[in-house]
């Protein structure tokens, strides 16, 4: 299951996106239904998608949010880190055809269990961190090819 902006839910995509068992999120709200709906998922074994940085692969972690770190916590989830590049179209590009896209998985992460919102802010920051070196990682690796 992957956390999904609530603006994707409209219409036949909306619908598929419920069939298939994505979670609408509005983004910049509190709302505790996905994040209930995804600990439950978790305790339960299950796995949950979620972009810290708040959109789809935009690879800048530097304003993550406290969501992935936040259930990691209160599920005792532990944490795979992805980071990838390649999946948006340059601004004001045509449509690409077969675009190169690269993923880096990281290792798996325990989060922390520190209590109250500074826990959750070393528990954010430790992943941001984490997701960070891989961005650069990545970045890295994409230039000498």
């Amino acid at each position: 299951m992957f956390w999904v902006k609530q603006e994707m839910f409209i219409g036949a995509a909306g619908w598929g996106l419920r069939r298939i068992g994505q979670l609408p999120v509005r983004r910049g709200e509190a709302d505790r239904r996905p994040l209930t709906a995804a600990t439950a998922v978790l305790r339960g074994g299950g796995l949950v998608g979620v972009f810290p940085e708040g959109t789809r692969g935009s690879g800048d972690v530097a304003a993550a949010q406290h969501g992935a770190a936040w259930l990691a916590r209160t599920s005792g989830a532990v944490v795979l880190p992805v980071v990838s590049r390649g999946t948006r179209r340059p601004e004001g590009a045509r449509r690409r055809w077969r675009p190169r896209v690269d993923v880096v998985v990281g290792e798996p992460l325990t989060i922390p269990a520190g209590g109250g919102r500074t826990g959750l802010a070393a528990a954010t920051e430790t992943l941001r961190a984490e997701l960070a070196g891989m961005v650069r990682e990545l970045d890295e690796l994409r230039s000498r090819t």
